[in-house]
């Protein structure tokens, strides 16, 4: 007997609006992993997105007379298209909330598609609450992103098409945020094709899967990272984590928890140029993200000659983020690596650091001429990057080869790669200055807001930001104490409410800047 998920998994009606998305053979991939790589196209979808799946089930499935009073949801993203999309094609009406930080280029997404837009509170939690208000005021039906049978029911239908397009497949990689999409997958796949893996991926920045696992229940992160913005959620839904806990159906007793991949902002990067390489297409973060947990997983476990799925989930992305992917995708293919080195401040002193590199391109260098301070000629320290060739094997060598300079490797250094490679110009030599990350709201008038709130008390001594297309923008700041104490300073960013962390001890800061 089939069970109540697989019931509704292929009962669900999505195929009015969605299209079977193609299974895409990756040669190129496929070679340099020694594997079988397929690439479920789910950005092929009309919202270029899998989200649409569970919208219209979803929506498709209400009574007549709630879908006459509308429906509402809560989204800066792919949700808030498959909602909008939905509507549109059953001609009723949707409200969609979304952070009043959200970029434009989604706002105005949404509206081509019919949806009502209302910008409301910077973030999605004060949307979402905003959201169930409405809909319990007005009588509206609120659509979850992914914790409602009906939304994983929708989703789940990507498992039916991959088992029916390849039925040799061992392997499904799936990126997730709140869940609803790989308790989908692993639903149908569990039943149906038990002997088919189901890998759970996530950024390294918002692994809220792992954490519940590890916490054996739905544990919060305290901050997420927003670069993989479609999945960048701090708790796993309810339903999906209780799916993804399921009994096995032999009676063995033994609890189904899915493997979990995290990955790094920089391996997220080197997979969507992956997706762009092998079919020419521009995937969003989160759409990368089960490819690049293939590319870590296979190098982790050493496994050859497997037939594997990576779920392209989404390309919902930003024009203006291209250019800080591609900044960020030669470390991501281990084709780069930084470091600082401590050179003696004397002729000939490059020349040699060139020689011991052995005819290594560098792929930048950033010195400025530091004056010796006593007698000597004292010492200068370089931010450069270098080319590899040969990954991860080749940055050892250079390590080994460098073995007579003193080294600090930055390759793993987010505030180096983020900010300081752009600032390097010399000591500020301030014995009072404390250095902090700040994430600001990415909206107009939200420097002038901090800076009202920060008052004249601290004298801001650097500031370094770059717009990377986001919904928030990460600063660097360095900030004076003065006649102040350190947790008076503490005290009055955390007044602000923008999230901040110090990190005055950082390398980076410490050999080129303080």
């Amino acid at each position: 007997m089939l069970s109540r998920w697989v019931r509704q998994i292929l009962q669900a009606t999505v195929y009015d609006v969605a299209i079977e998305s193609p299974l895409d053979l990756a040669p190129r991939i496929s070679e340099r992993l020694n594997n079988n790589i397929r690439l479920k196209r789910e950005d092929l979808q009309p919202v270029f997105s899998f989200k649409l799946r569970g919208a219209y089930n979803r929506i498709s499935q209400m009574p007549s007379d709630q879908l006459k009073r509308g429906v509402i949801c809560a989204s800066a993203g792919n949700h808030a298209q498959g909602v909008a999309y939905s509507g549109q094609k059953m001609g009723i009406d949707t409200i969609i909330v979304m952070p009043s930080t959200t970029p434009d280029i989604k706002v105005n997404a949404v509206k081509r598609l019919g949806g009502n837009v209302i910008l409301h509170g910077d973030s999605f939690d004060v949307a979402n609450q905003y959201a169930m208000q409405r809909a319990q005021q007005e009588g509206l039906a609120y659509v979850p992103p992914y914790d409602d049978e009906l939304v994983i029911a929708g989703q789940g239908t990507i498992a039916t098409e991959i088992l029916k397009q390849w039925r040799q497949v061992e392997y499904v990689f799936v990126a997730v945020g709140g869940g609803g999409l790989i308790a989908g997958v692993a639903a149908y796949l569990g039943e149906v094709a038990p002997h088919v893996k189901v890998v759970a991926v996530e950024s390294d920045e918002s692994a809220c899967l792992k954490l519940a696992l590890q916490c054996n229940e739905r544990a919060k992160l305290p901050q997420v990272g927003l670069f993989a913005d479609g999945t960048a959620v701090a708790q796993i839904g309810a339903l999906p984590f209780d799916v993804l806990r399921l009994q096995k159906s032999d009676g063995s007793g033994a609890i189904i928890e899915p493997e979990v991949v995290t990955c790094s902002t920089d391996e997220i990067c080197a997979a969507i140029k992956d997706v762009f390489e092998e079919n020419r297409t521009i995937v969003e973060p989160s759409g990368a993200l089960a490819l690049a947990g293939i590319k870590k997983y296979v190098a982790e476990q050493g496994i050859e000659n497997k037939n594997m799925v990576a779920i392209v989930c989404g390309a919902n992305m930003n024009f203006d983020r291209l250019r800080y992917i591609a900044e960020r995708t030669e470390i991501g293919e281990k084709r780069e690596a930084i470091f600082a080195v401590t050179i003696p401040e004397e002729k000939g002193a490059y020349l040699d650091f060139c020689r011991a590199l052995k005819g290594r391109a560098i792929t930048e260098f950033n010195y400025r001429y530091q004056a010796a301070s006593g007698q000597g000629n004292g010492a200068a320290h370089i931010f450069v990057g270098i080319g590899l060739k040969n990954g991860a094997v080749e940055h050892q060598a250079i390590l080994k080869d460098l073995q007579g300079y003193q080294v600090t490797d930055l390759t793993d250094d987010e505030v180096a790669k983020l900010h300081i490679r752009y600032l390097i110009g010399g000591h500020a030599g301030l014995d009072d200055e404390h250095l902090f990350r700040v994430e600001f709201p990415e909206r107009p008038g939200a420097l002038l807001t901090f800076l009202e709130r920060l008052g004249q008390q601290f004298n801001i001594s650097l500031f370094h930001y770059r717009n990377h297309g986001a919904a928030e923008g990460r600063v660097l700041m360095g900030l004076q104490l003065g006649n102040h104490q350190p947790q008076e300073l503490t005290a009055a960013l955390d007044a602000i409410g923008y999230p901040h962390e110090e990190i005055t001890q950082n390398a980076g800061y410490q050999l080129f800047l303080k």
